[in-house]
């Protein structure tokens, strides 16, 4: 069962990403503090929405919102049509589609689509995880003195004093920081083992969803809280022991 999903998701996330490569204007639809919102967020979603309601399970995407479809099922797709929106919209080739299935509280799958390297990344937690069906591993790399993080500044991270003495105290130990833009792709890379963690603050569900599901069907660690349920916002750490 799950196995025919991840193929529908894999499926569903590649029409998505024809749009995304062709789309040559990048018109911007609104701007408000640290977001962002792109027309091609919502061309993508069309496409993710109508795929995955053949699956007859509900779906929660960043610009909808929840679209009920069975209320008898504790299954839910989470849908982020264009992580990195910021970074598509300047041209920066850091940017994905990410498609998650979740069990309630409790991930299930997970695909990610790089459209501009045509790179695409599933997990199945307990059969594995694949880098264009190639498996994948976290890394092996234990010491934080000579590990890689990624993390980020999402749209509602708090900059106050505090909250930044804290993010410089964590990553600090490791060896070398990298900010994407995009926190599916950073998962991704938790999961092929070219970082060793990764963490953020007040992040949206569908950012994550399915890189947690990759992560850990990868091998690695996962730790997550939802902070603001109406929000969908959850703290997230990673790491590959």
């Amino acid at each position: 069962m799950y196995a025919d999903l991840l193929n529908k998701a894999e499926k569903a996330a590649l029409l998505s990403g024809e749009i995304l490569v062709k789309h040559e204007q990048k018109k911007i639809n609104s701007l408000s503090g640290k977001d962002i919102k792109l027309q091609a967020d919502i061309d993508s979603e069309r496409i993710l929405i109508d795929a995955l309601k053949e699956t007859n399970i509900s779906i929660l995407s960043e610009e909808t919102g929840l679209v009920e479809i069975n209320n008898d099922s504790d299954l839910l797709w989470i849908v982020d049509p264009l992580d990195g929106s910021l970074n598509y919209s300047r041209g920066i080739p850091l940017n994905c589609i990410s498609i998650a299935l979740w069990n309630i509280n409790e991930p299930i799958l997970g695909v990610i689509y790089d459209f501009n390297h045509n790179n695409i990344y599933k997990g199945l937690i307990g059969e594995g995880a694949f880098l264009n069906n190639k498996k994948i591993h976290v890394s092996e790399i234990y010491e934080k003195s000579n590990s890689v993080i990624a993390t980020g500044f999402p749209v509602y991270f708090s900059f106050e004093d505090k909250t930044i003495v804290d993010f410089i105290k964590t990553v600090k130990e490791y060896k070398k920081v990298r900010l994407l833009g995009s926190a599916a792709l950073s998962l991704s890379l938790v999961a092929t083992g070219s970082v060793e963690a990764y963490s953020e603050q007040n992040i949206a569900f569908w950012d994550v969803a399915a890189g947690i599901a990759l992560v850990k069907a990868a091998g690695g660690r996962v730790e997550y809280e939802f902070v603001d349920a109406k929000k969908n916002l959850m703290n997230v750490f990673v790491t590959n022991r």
